[in-house]
């Protein structure tokens, strides 16, 4: 094939209209719902995947009871009574494929097996209820967030280290999963610690304008995390400069209740209790997808698959539901005629994503009437406090003198270390 460019001159032209016809095929076919997890009784309020099996994860409910599930084919492959409360945290163990521990508001952590029966391997018994787990990636160290954080051995009975910073309870707790000697905690006074277990003593600890409901750490950057906030905004940050976020994470209308990072650190799944879940790029600050059923209720849990093709949600309505990582994406083999078709497809709508009308349509997404409603009433708010802002500044020359606070700033009362 000759490559003139004088010689195909409407070539432009085309690609035009080949990206256009590519992205309205992209909205038509997206289809990213795959299936829901039924056999919960309760809501879903915790999960976690599996670090080295790619197919199985974990969940606990709200009456107690624990379910081991194969996403590959959508059933319960072990469950188990475990609790007397809200199972508040599921996680994995460190290097046995079997083994992963739970903790609940009855004061109890347990170790479970699924390759032993429905009978607890060994239990820890706390003071006050348990908000928050996390276990090490490699050690057989797990901490828990409650009236303090405490992190224990599983060889003993008691917690080897205890540590406090001025909040009445803790909600969660994140080991690091790269620098494994560090963890994160959030707490009821709105504040995020890091510790280091090193040191046995707290790092630093930044102080937000509303409460952290959950965090996760990136598991290629060892010093970024994202925290879920009550404001309905998420926040990326850096360990080393916590002075300011990276990035505002924007676009739900309601407190975002759980975040989870993607095998590649490149993307997040954030879910609300605005009964939606969205992915999105940590470059950018608004979602590129939004996730929603008509029977979907508020959402407190999400995760993603280990393979990043998929993300998974809880619900208070008792169901886990599997979705497409990318709502267009078609499961099964591709041919190498297809695969190549698609790269050439994806390379054109990169080339015109600028364009007005290809950017309209790949951005339209239908959202439910009340969140529609909300998002609106929310702009209408932002925009008023923003023009008062600048009217004030007109018109008063101390204020116009004070420094503008950047966005990412705002929701960041102080730091203290």
């Amino acid at each position: 094939r000759n490559l003139n460019p004088t010689i195909h001159p409407f070539e432009q032209g085309r690609e035009y209209v080949r990206a256009l016809n590519t992205v309205k095929l992209e909205r038509m076919f997206a289809k990213p719902f795959v299936g829901a997890l039924g056999g919960h009784i309760d809501g879903v309020y915790s999960m976690a995947k599996h670090p080295t099996r790619l197919a199985s994860m974990i969940s606990g409910s709200g009456d107690g009871e624990i379910r081991v599930w194969d996403i590959t084919d959508q059933r319960t492959t072990w469950r188990a009574n475990a609790h007397n409360g809200i199972v508040q945290g599921v996680c994995a163990g460190a290097n046995d494929t079997t083994r992963f521990l739970s903790c609940s508001q009855d004061k109890t952590v347990k170790i479970w097996d699924t390759s032993s029966g429905s009978d607890p391997v060994n239990t820890y018994v706390g003071k006050y209820a348990f908000m928050g787990l996390s276990h090490h990636r490699k050690d057989p160290l797990f901490a828990t967030a409650g009236n303090s954080v405490d992190v224990w051995d599983e060889s003993r009975s008691e917690p080897i280290h205890e540590f406090e910073w001025g909040a009445d309870s803790y909600q969660s707790v994140k080991f690091n999963p790269v620098e494994t000697n560090i963890l994160a905690s959030t707490g009821t006074d709105r504040t995020i610690v890091l510790y280091d277990l090193r040191t046995s003593q707290p790092i630093s600890k930044v102080v937000m304008t509303m409460r952290t409901n959950a965090i996760a750490w990136n598991p290629i950057e060892a010093y970024t995390f994202v925290a879920a906030n009550e404001d309905h905004n998420t926040y990326l940050f850096d360990m080393r400069n916590m002075e300011s976020a990276h990035n505002v994470f924007k676009d739900h209308v309601s407190a975002v209740m759980d975040v989870d990072f993607a095998p590649t650190g490149q993307e997040i799944v954030t879910g609300s209790y605005d009964r939606t879940l969205r992915l999105y790029n940590i470059n950018q600050g608004h979602s590129r997808d939004v996730y929603h059923t008509k029977r979907m209720q508020r959402i407190f849990s999400v995760q993603f698959s280990m393979d990043s093709k998929f993300v998974l949600s809880g619900s208070d309505d008792g169901n886990i539901r599997l979705w497409k990582a990318n709502a267009s994406e078609k499961l099964g083999v591709k041919d190498w005629r297809e695969r190549h078709h698609l790269a050439y497809a994806a390379s054109l709508k990169e080339r015109f994503k600028h364009m007005d009308e290809i950017r309209k349509i790949d951005r339209h997404r239908p959202l439910p009437g009340d969140i529609r409603r909300a998002d609106r009433m929310k702009k209408t708010l932002l925009g008023s406090e923003k023009r008062k802002d600048e009217n004030r500044r007109k018109h008063s020359k101390k204020y116009d003198e004070e420094k503008r606070i950047p966005e990412r700033k705002k929701a960041i009362i102080g730091v203290a270390k």
